[in-house]
């Protein structure tokens, strides 16, 4: 086979520029969804020993004051309040427990009201009852009377995702802890701008149970951070080799 002439070889190198812009543009656009994806393992790394932390700690005597809550500062807190449930403007929110192994329990998380002495309420997440026990004559002996003591962990109001249902409050149909919602929904005033995530502390009658928080967050950002990094040298080979052919390849059809 010949050799490619200078002015051909010229007019080839001409023909990589839009290619090569594109991949250019297509390699930023990976290596910076790899290094994302670095920076998010850091910070859910930070985040799963920042809960592990506070979930063994002493809890305080009481939450912080409405005003100076912090969600980013003091969510994963353990605190212990004491107040009057309200059982009957509680709420359920739809969820899955831990079962059998391999399997998942379906149910409801019971939000409850707890009043305060000083008149301000905090939402309780007293914990998961199966559906069978939704109705709260079913559970009769878990619906605590009078003054009750509560410890737990400080949630922050949860954000519905793409694939979670929305919820309809004239349904009684909840699917995330939406601490302004469920607070219009039943007209409760003063209400806390977080949730308190109640500890296992075994309940009369056994439920609903608490402790169902756990710091089983997922950390997978490496993988991913391979995965996108791994996509960019696949780039980078598969270009130089239509590079090489391009320039060099005497069969390779010209740029005209």
């Amino acid at each position: 086979m010949a050799a490619l002439s200078s002015t051909e070889r010229s007019a080839r190198l001409r023909s990589l520029w839009a290619p090569g812009l594109a991949a250019l543009v297509c390699l930023a656009i990976l290596l910076s969804l790899g290094t994302w994806q670095l920076a998010r393992k850091s910070e859910k790394e930070a985040l799963i020993a920042r809960i592990i932390e506070r979930s063994h700690a002493e809890p305080p005597a009481a939450p912080p004051p409405f005003e100076e809550w912090d969600a980013k500062a003091d969510e994963f807190s353990r605190v212990r309040t004491r107040g009057t449930f309200l059982h009957d403007q509680e709420t359920l929110v739809h969820g899955l427990a831990p079962g059998e192994p391999g399997r998942a329990l379906q149910g409801f998380y019971v939000i409850t009201p707890l009043k305060r002495d000083d008149g301000t309420t905090i939402l309780i997440n007293r914990g998961f009852v199966p559906t069978e026990l939704k109705r709260p004559e079913d559970r009769a002996a878990g619906q605590v009377s009078g003054a009750a003591t509560v410890t737990g962990m400080l949630r922050a109001s949860e954000t519905r995702t793409l694939f979670v249902p929305e919820s309809d409050p004239k349904r009684e149909a909840w699917f995330t802890r939406d601490i302004p919602g469920i607070s219009a929904a039943r007209n409760l005033t003063n209400v806390a701008p977080y949730l308190i995530e109640a500890d296992a502390t075994p309940n009369p009658g056994s439920w609903p149970r608490g402790g169902q928080l756990r710091v089983d967050l997922p950390n997978n950002h490496l993988q991913y951070a391979f995965t996108w990094f791994g996509i960019a040298a696949c780039l980078i080979g598969v270009f130089s080799v239509f590079a090489w052919k391009r320039l060099y390849d005497p069969a390779d059809p010209k740029a005209g």
